[in-house]
C-alpha cells in the first residue's frame, strides 16, 4: 500500500477514533450517572427493570369474549388493554406493563405492576368493567362559578368538573351497540361511526337537539376520550365523529368506545408476587455474570491474540458502554432473560474480531505487510460476518414479534447487542488497528 494512501486512511481512522472515544465516555457517564453527583439529572435516570429484578406483582387475566363477534374481538381487547393501562397509571404504579395474549381460542391480559403496595385494591380496580358515558357542556356562567369556588378551595367543588356534566337523561355505554372505523368516500379521511340501540337512539336525539353547536363530551372511566361538537340534531341512532383524525387516532378511539360499550368481564387466573429483596438478589447475580463474562472474553483475547486482542478488548469495552446506554435511552425493560441476551451478545461481539484476525494471520503468511494484511483481513472476513449476523438478527426479529414478553426481552437485548457489535468490530477495531498498527512484516 502506498505511504500516501496509508497516511490518508490513518488520519481518517484517527478522526473516527476520537469521535468514538468521546461518545463512549459520554455513554459511560450515562450508564453510571448515579455515581457522579456533578452530572445533570438526565444522566442519573435509572435503568428500567422488569419485575424479576425490581420486585412487584404479575397478574394474568382471562377475558370473556363469548358475547363479542369474532371480527371485533381483537379491537375490543386492544381497547380493554388501553383502559386497564390508564387505570393503573392513575393508581400511581411506576412503569406498568399491560399486554394482550391470544392462546388458542382464549384471550388473556397480562398486567405487571412494579413496586405496588395495595395489590388487593389494584386487582379490584382492574376487574371493574370500563365505564363509558356522555357529558354535556356547562354554560359559561356555571363554569365560571365553579372555577371561582374551586379557587376559593370550597370542598364541595374541588372534585367537580367545571366544564362538563353528566347528560340528562343519562347516556352511557350500555346504549351504544358498537362503533367502527369508516372512511369518507370523497376525501378518504377516516371517521368514527356510532350505532346506538333503540332506547339510546331516542336519548341521543334528545341530547343532540338541545346541544347544537355545543360539545357533547365522551368519557371513559372519568377521562375524556373525545370532545365532538354537535352540528345538528341526530335521529335514527347513527352518528359520526369527524375531525382531523389520523387513521391510527380514529382506530384508537373506536377501540376505546367499544371497550366501554361492549362488556368484557375478566377473571384473574394467576397472581405472582416477587419481593424486592429477591429482585435485588437476581440483579446482583446478573451484573456479576456480565462482569465475569466480559473479563473472561478479554483475558482470552489477550492471551491468544496479544496486541490484536488488546485492540479487540478496548472495542469490547466501548461496545458495552454503548449497548447499556442504548438500553437506558430506548428504554429497554431489563429482565433476567434480557440480561442473558446481553451476556450472550458479549461473546458474539468478539466473533467478528476473531474472523478478522484469522484472515489477518493468513495474509501475513502470504508475505503481506501488517497494514496491508489488516485491510485484506477485514475485506475477506466481511461476507462471513455479515451473513452470520443477519441470520441472528432475523432470529431475534422472529422471537420478538411472535413470542411472550420474557422471550421478547431476550430477543431485544440480543438484537441491540448484535447491531452494536457489528459497528464496534468493523469501525472501532479497524480504527484502532489503522492508527496504532506499525508497518512491517
Amino acid at each position: 500500500m502506498l505511504d500516501a494512501e496509508r497516511t490518508k486512511l490513518k488520519k481518517r481512522a484517527l478522526g473516527w477514533l476520537i469521535v468514538i472515544v468521546i461518545v463512549a465516555v459520554v455513554a459511560g457517564f450515562f450508564d453510571y450517572g448515579h455515581q457522579f453527583s456533578f452530572l445533570p439529572k438526565f444522566f442519573k435516570a435509572p435503568f428500567r427493570l422488569g419485575l424479576d429484578l425490581s420486585g412487584g406483582t404479575h397478574l394474568l387475566y382471562e377475558a370473556d369474549v363469548s358475547q363479542i363477534k369474532d371480527s371485533d374481538r381483537g379491537s375490543t381487547m386492544s381497547g380493554l388493554r388501553d383502559v386497564i393501562e390508564r387505570r393503573v397509571n392513575l393508581f400511581g404504579v411506576s412503569e406498568p406493563r399491560v399486554e394482550t395474549l391470544e392462546v388458542g381460542n382464549s384471550y388473556r391480559l397480562v398486567v405487571e405492576l412494579a413496586g405496588i403496595k395495595d395489590i388487593k385494591e389494584a386487582i379490584k380496580m382492574i376487574c371493574e368493567t370500563p365505564y363509558l358515558e356522555f357529558k354535556e357542556q356547562r354554560s359559561d356562567e356555571e363554569t365560571q362559578q365553579i372555577l371561582e369556588r374551586q379557587k376559593a378551595k370550597d370542598p364541595l367543588y374541588l372534585n367537580v368538573d367545571p366544564y362538563f356534566v353528566a347528560t340528562q337523561p343519562p347516556l352511557t355505554g350500555k346504549y351504544l351497540k358498537t362503533s367502527s372505523l369508516q372512511f369518507n368516500q370523497q376525501t378518504y379521511e377516516p371517521y368514527v361511526s356510532l350505532q346506538f340501540n333503540d332506547e339510546g337512539a331516542k336519548i341521543f336525539e334528545e341530547l343532540t337537539t338541545k346541544n347544537v353547536n355545543k360539545i357533547l363530551g365522551i368519557y371513559l372511566d372519568g377521562q375524556p376520550i373525545s370532545l365532538p361538537v354537535v352540528k345538528e340534531p341526530i335521529s335514527g341512532g347513527q352518528a359520526q365523529i369527524t375531525g382531523k383524525f389520523t387513521t391510527e387516532e380514529a382506530k384508537q378511539l373506536v377501540e376505546r368506545l367499544n371497550a366501554g360499550a361492549l362488556p368484557v368481564p375478566i377473571k384473574l387466573l394467576s397472581q405472582q408476587s416477587i419481593g424486592a429483596s429477591l429482585g435485588e438478589s437476581s440483579m446482583r447475580l446478573g451484573i456479576k455474570a456480565g462482569i465475569i463474562g466480559i473479563i473472561l472474553v478479554i483475558v482470552f483475547m489477550l492471551i491468544y491474540y496479544r496486541v490484536l486482542g488488546l485492540f479487540a478488548s478496548l472495542a469490547l469495552i466501548i461496545y458495552t458502554a454503548l449497548s447499556l446506554a442504548i438500553f437506558k435511552l430506548i428504554p429497554v425493560t431489563l429482565t433476567l432473560a434480557g440480561v442473558a441476551g446481553f451476556i450472550l451478545s458479549i461473546g458474539m461481539a468478539v466473533d467478528a474480531n476473531i474472523l478478522i484476525f484469522a484472515r489477518y494471520k493468513e495474509e501475513i503468511k502470504k508475505g503481506l505487510t501488517k497494514f496491508r494484511a489488516i485491510e485484506e483481513g477485514f475485506k475477506r472476513a466481511w461476507p462471513s460476518i455479515r451473513d452470520s449476523n443477519i441470520s441472528t438478527i432475523i432470529t431475534c426479529l422472529v422471537l420478538y414479534n411472535f413470542t411472550t414478553s420474557i422471550v421478547k426481552g431476550f430477543a431485544l437485548t440480543l438484537l441491540i447487542g448484535v447491531l452494536v457489535s457489528m459497528f464496534t468490530a468493523i469501525t472501532v477495531t479497524r480504527s484502532f488497528l489503522r492508527v496504532f498498527m506499525k508497518e512491517g512484516h
